[in-house]
């Protein structure tokens, strides 16, 4: 079977792509990733010796600067991404058997698969975003930009359309644009038509329970999960070896989401609970505040390993942060900054695992309150049984699923 997986978004959309992309080949498929062309996706993807189909611009380039994209940004960019699919995906795919697409809302992938007559299947690492008759859409930064939703709307189902709409206004002048050219006819939902009727949510039961959330007929199979067998540099084995674990401080790839000052903000804050301070530099190109030698500064580093030393992570609540904390049991801080993340924080609130920051921007006095709930031999024990409970095989099962979808659907029908 010859499979291209396509994404464009952060590490969180990017790693459990190239999780997949290495148990397919394991088990015989020629297997390729189109990804955004930023430096950590090239590396990643070559540690493993999976080919990356560079797809789009890098992600850096439109989440980095100095203020969070805007709406207008957003318009500009969904066009770039329609096109980018076409162009890209109409030549890489033409050998393959089947398109599976996640990340940022991939419209396109399946009109190139509906176009080259091959199986498309659409995954989701979380259920954010898909309709539901039980709750609204996210309204939160981050969300689709677009005409918002008249004040007082309370009809869910009404909702739920005008979220429809709002990703027609994103995508849909593009998407038909391009399908036109290439002789299908238009679609006059593209949310819907992006998701299908059976999309595969990779996340773990735990922490991301599907049941109610969805009308949507979900495949589960669990987290997408890439081990990493990386040791941690000898620095870091030092700082972690010279004394109690560490609080570990890290936004990923909010760079121009992280709350500002966070960095002092977190170091008194843990130096107040007799913590040392682990900061990861990310995207927000975090810095100590000062020279002690109570704070260590990392970059791109080994989570597995690391978090399984840590006394505890304070993060933005990305699904695979998230996630790589959870299956460590590591109790966690959450600071929800866009789309999903504070869904991501309820859920550690709700699972007992570690605490839901609430607002975007902590104090000192408020993520000091955080440390003193997380930092307990209770939650730890909480946060230790439900990593016990946690799946590692997601990738396993999505990869077999998906050779045989497509073994099947390949099989001569008897006369």
């Amino acid at each position: 079977m010859r499979a291209l997986l396509s994404t464009w978004g952060s590490r969180g959309d990017v790693e459990p792509m190239v999780a997949l992309a290495v148990r397919l080949r394991e088990f015989g498929a020629d297997v390729q990733v189109c990804a955004p062309p930023d430096e950590e996706f090239v590396t990643l993807l070559a540690r493993v010796g999976v080919p990356l189909v560079p797809l789009g611009p890098t992600v850096r380039s439109v989440v980095a600067g100095t203020r969070p994209p805007s709406g207008e940004d957003a318009l500009r960019l969904a066009p770039e991404l329609v096109a980018a699919r076409f162009d890209t995906l109409a030549a890489a795919a033409e050998v393959c058997d089947v398109l599976l697409a996640g990340g940022l809302m991939p419209a396109g992938v399946r009109d190139v698969a509906e176009k080259l007559g091959i199986r498309y299947v659409y995954a989701c690492f979380h259920t954010f975003g898909l309709p539901s008759r039980h709750f609204p859409p996210g309204t939160r930064p981050g969300t689709r930009p677009g005409t918002p939703s008249p004040q007082g709307e309370a009809d869910i189902r009404a909702l739920w359309e005008q979220d429809a709409q709002r990703v027609n206004g994103l995508y849909g002048e593009a998407l038909n644009g391009h399908r036109a050219a290439i002789g299908l006819p238009p679609v006059d939902n593209v949310r819907d038509h992006v998701f299908t009727d059976r999309p595969w949510l990779a996340a773990d039961a735990a922490l991301c329970p599907s049941e109610g959330l969805t009308d949507l007929d979900l495949v589960r199979t669990g987290p997408w999960i890439l081990p990493d067998e990386r040791p941690l540099p000898a620095e870091l084995e030092a700082f972690l070896d010279d004394g109690a674990p560490p609080v570990y401080v890290g936004f990923g790839s909010m760079a121009a989401h992280a709350p500002k000052d966070v960095a002092r903000v977190s170091t008194e804050a843990i130096r107040a609970q007799g913590r040392r301070v682990l900061l990861a530099r990310g995207w927000a190109g975090l810095a100590p505040a000062d020279g002690r030698d109570d704070c260590f500064v990392v970059g791109e580093v080994n989570q597995q390993a690391l978090f399984r030393r840590v006394a505890a992570v304070v993060h933005h609540g990305g699904a695979g942060t998230t996630t790589a904390a959870a299956r460590a049991g590591a109790p966690q801080i959450v600071v929800p900054q866009i789309a999903d993340q504070p869904f991501w924080a309820a859920r550690v609130a709700e699972l007992g695992i570690g605490a839901a920051h609430e607002g975007r921007t902590p104090t000192v006095e408020s993520l000091s309150a955080a440390l003193r709930t997380v930092l307990t031999p209770e939650t730890r024990e909480r946060a230790a049984a439900v990593a016990a409970t946690m799946r590692t095989d997601g990738a396993t099962v999505a990869a077999k699923l998906l050779l045989e979808t497509v073994s099947q659907e390949m099989s001569p029908v008897p006369a």
